[in-house]
């Protein structure tokens, strides 16, 4: 079901309702011009696109402290980027160049910067769940006052890793906020075709955990339901499972053919997208001109322009580096 749209007013100020949208078009014009390059050839490998889906990691990325973790799925170039990692590493990740953040070794599904705690960029569905609730231990056993937020998609929730890292989390009541990203198709299967139960809310509340189910396409609900939920988890409440419905506009990978959906369907939804309709609120409101709006978008366009540049500019790490990192138990390559 589609969303209703936003309501209300926009509860911020008019600088940090900027910033948020500001996030948002950065997002989409770097998946743009990745699409771009993926089409000619200067990325390869899997390159999965977060169109549609901006909100969600502008809002709840932003609602999060410096000093929290993120683990995120293979779609992660959106929280990435608003988490701090700069676009020219992104990018240049992406090209597989050593400049990247991961040292072109990754690529798109492997982003990882540790500088701004960022772990992972995980390629296997459900992969990133484990590895929070262990950030979330080694928090707690150190008395460190933070949030390991893991995003999601909703097809995880039928690894069986989802189900033991939330079990876990909640026996030990663990600082850990799993965001999912629902989006209603997985890899390409509606959820009401794989899941029994397609209540999330439901089946992440019998474990015991607090739950919320937001609009992902409204980056306001997002960004209040996201903050909510950190002051719960770091108040000592446990952890604590938010759906945020949201939608993608692309293919689920550039691999894809996308024969599981109707072409009207995504027409629908992107009349809920999540840029078009938080500016027309900001306009509405007078946060937002739009002179204001075409000033974001260039910058935007121009950070993008760099990046590639940056990226293009890369070297490409030498044979003799690709054994280094590479452990083999007799001690030898």
């Amino acid at each position: 079901m589609i969303a209703p749209p936003p309501a209300g007013p926009v509860p911020y100020e008019k600088d940090y309702a900027l910033a948020l949208l500001a996030d948002m078009l950065r997002i989409r014009r770097m998946e743009e011009k990745c699409a771009q390059a993926y089409g000619e050839g200067k990325i390869r490998g899997f390159l999965h696109l977060y169109i549609g889906e901006e909100a969600v990691a502008a809002g709840a990325v932003r609602a999060l402290k410096p000093e929290d973790n993120i683990v995120a799925t293979y779609r992660e170039h959106g929280h990435a980027l608003v988490r701090g990692v700069t676009m020219n590493s992104i990018m240049a990740e992406m090209y597989g160049k050593r400049e990247g953040c991961s040292r072109g070794r990754g690529g798109s599904m492997h982003l990882f910067d540790a500088g701004v705690r960022l772990y992972g960029g995980n390629a296997i569905v459900g992969g990133g769940l484990p590895v929070a609730v262990g950030l979330a231990l080694a928090a707690r056993m150190q008395d460190e006052a933070r949030v390991t937020a893991c995003f999601f998609g909703e097809g995880a929730m039928a690894e069986g890793a989802f189900h033991e890292s939330i079990n876990l989390a909640a026996l030990w009541r663990l600082p850990v906020l799993f965001c999912c990203e629902n989006n209603l198709y997985a890899m390409g299967t509606a959820l009401d075709r794989s899941e029994s139960q397609t209540d999330l809310c439901v089946k992440a509340a019998s474990y015991g955990v607090q739950t919320l189910k937001v609009d992902g396409q409204d980056v306001v609900a997002v960004h209040e339901a996201a903050q909510e939920a950190a002051r719960a988890v770091r108040a000592g409440g446990g952890p604590f499972f938010v759906e945020f419905q949201t939608y993608r506009f692309r293919a689920h990978s550039m691999f894809d053919a996308e024969l599981y959906r109707a072409k009207s369907e995504v027409e629908e939804w992107k009349k809920r997208g999540p840029l078009h309709t938080f500016s027309a609120r900001l306009k509405a409101e007078g946060k937002l001109t739009e002179e204001a709006f075409l000033a974001l978008d260039h910058e935007a366009n121009a950070e993008v322009e760099r990046a590639v540049a940056f990226a293009e500019a890369g070297s490409w790490e030498p044979v003799e580096d690709l054994l280094l990192d590479v452990h083999s138990p007799e001690g030898r390559p």
